[in-house]
């Protein structure tokens, strides 16, 4: 079963148990995976909806950040819930040593020397790491090694 048929077949479930935030927060998702298709003219990969829940939970992280600043709980806690959903749907992705290894042996393999090189060494790790791991993270530990 593809990822966007597991969404579907959870929002069907979400909405027999009456699960509101899990049936908003689905709804949410696949709506942003229908209009990726329709700006892109094809149907995404599993790995493309992968991306796109990766951005989803950057959100909601972001929206927690905003909310501690505004004293408001009430957002935090909604915010927290839509992630514990999106993170089921997320496969285990690849822990930082994983990550860190996959970068030292893209950068030895192209010879990237400066920061001027990060383009070309994203290009080659990208398909490697392939949604298993928030496309932040990893070019934060690509600055880190092409920094010296």
């Amino acid at each position: 079963m593809s990822l966007k048929e597991e969404l579907s077949s959870s929002l069907i479930n979400a909405m027999k148990e009456g699960n509101d935030d899990k049936k908003r927060t689905i709804r949410l998702v696949i709506a942003n995976i229908k209009n990726n298709e329709i700006d892109k003219g094809h149907t995404l990969s599993d790995s493309e909806i992968i991306s796109i829940l990766h951005k989803e939970i950057k959100m909601r992280h972001e929206t927690i950040e905003g909310a501690s600043k505004n004293n408001r709980q009430d957002l935090i806690d909604e915010a927290n819930r839509e992630i514990a959903i999106l993170n089921t749907y997320v496969p285990v992705g690849l822990s930082e040593t994983e990550i860190r290894e996959l970068v030292k042996s893209v950068i030895e393999e192209i010879g990237a020397k400066s920061q001027a090189d990060m383009g070309k060494v994203m290009k080659v790790l990208l398909p490697k790491i392939d949604g298993q791991a928030p496309g932040n993270l990893v070019s934060q530990i690509v600055k880190e090694y092409l920094q010296f």
